[in-house]
């Protein structure tokens, strides 16, 4: 029984390890066509240092959308006026950048706003949490 109950205090204990709660650190890396990670967790309103790294072979960007904004299928102009943060990366480029994390809690679309590399799956999504 005893040796039950340590075998799951240490499942969990890995499990929470491993489930990548908010940070105030991150790094990105963009390919041709992917954001990994996919999915970032920041705390509200916090101070967010981040590396945004180019893997690929040509020039992304990384646009974090204002709350509640889905770009839909194609990102343009218009969308621009909702970004949040943006920066730009050449290829086998690297930026070390902050910025000051949405005081609202929820989800934040994250795109590549280059032609086409919205539907090539250049996607993923900020959660801001209190």
């Amino acid at each position: 029984m005893l040796k039950k109950s340590i075998f799951l205090l240490i499942l969990i204990f890995l499990s929470a390890c491993q489930s990548g709660g908010p940070s105030t650190r991150l790094t990105v890396e963009l390919n041709d066509f992917s954001i990994t990670p996919a999915q970032l967790s920041v705390p509200a309103g916090s101070e967010i240092q981040i590396r945004v790294a180019n893997k690929g072979t040509v020039e992304h960007n990384f646009y974090i959308m204002q709350y509640g904004v889905d770009v839909g299928d194609m990102f343009d102009e218009e969308d621009l006026a909702n970004a949040y943060w943006d920066v730009d990366v050449q290829p086998d480029e690297s930026v070390d950048l902050s910025f000051t994390a949405p005081d609202q809690p929820g989800i934040y679309q994250i795109v590549c706003g280059m032609p086409g590399h919205l539907q090539a799956g250049m996607v993923g999504t900020l959660e801001v949490v209190k």
